[in-house]
């Protein structure tokens, strides 16, 4: 299964996510944070992106008889990168947009069902805006925001930090009519 197929399943992608800044979690902790997934959904999906190269054993233990593997995304794990995006196919983008948001409706059903979610404290914001820009206009907006997050990447847990998921959705919606364009 290629970069694509791989990620562009909600599953697999919300397991991603959960494993992002270095955790390290167990099938059963994977399983506390998407309850609404079955067990047996949670091994498969693992399975599948052990085998693909996205994640890797990063220690066991024996509970209860059974060996409990904690895993951990590989440092060195496929990406879709701009070649690969390029490659895609509309089909393939429309199920990875479909994909990242049935993503981002379970985690945020999922923080809202959390014991003390408080959305105004939390500093939640789910805005969307229209931006007119030039292709000039809208690489430089591009260029800008990635060195805003790029600091903020390289960050690891502390216990002043809390994890937040942060989804840029971009895309022409249209062009201008003519008399919009004469502005």
């Amino acid at each position: 299964m290629d970069v694509v197929e791989q990620l562009l399943h909600p599953v697999r992608l919300r397991i991603v996510h959960a494993l992002a800044a270095g955790h390290t979690l167990t099938i059963a902790q994977l399983c506390a944070r998407m309850p609404e997934v079955s067990k047996i959904t949670v091994y498969r999906q693992v399975a599948l992106l052990t085998e693909g190269g996205f994640l890797q054993v990063d220690g066991e233990q024996r509970v209860r008889g059974a060996v409990e593997r904690r895993y951990r995304l590989r440092p060195d794990r496929p990406t879709i990168d701009v070649g690969a995006a390029a490659a895609m196919s509309l089909e393939d983008h429309r199920r990875g947009f479909a994909a990242a948001m049935a993503v981002l409706i379970a985690e945020f059903n999922a923080y809202l069902d959390r014991d003390g979610a408080d959305p105004a404290a939390d500093s939640v914001s789910y805005r969307q805006g229209t931006l007119w820009l030039s292709p000039d206009e809208l690489a430089a907006t591009i260029t800008d925001l990635r060195a805003v997050l790029r600091d903020r990447v390289a960050n690891t847990p502390t216990s002043d930090r809390a994890p937040y998921l942060l989804s840029a959705i971009l895309f022409p919606t249209g062009r201008p009519s003519p008399d919009e364009a004469d502005r």
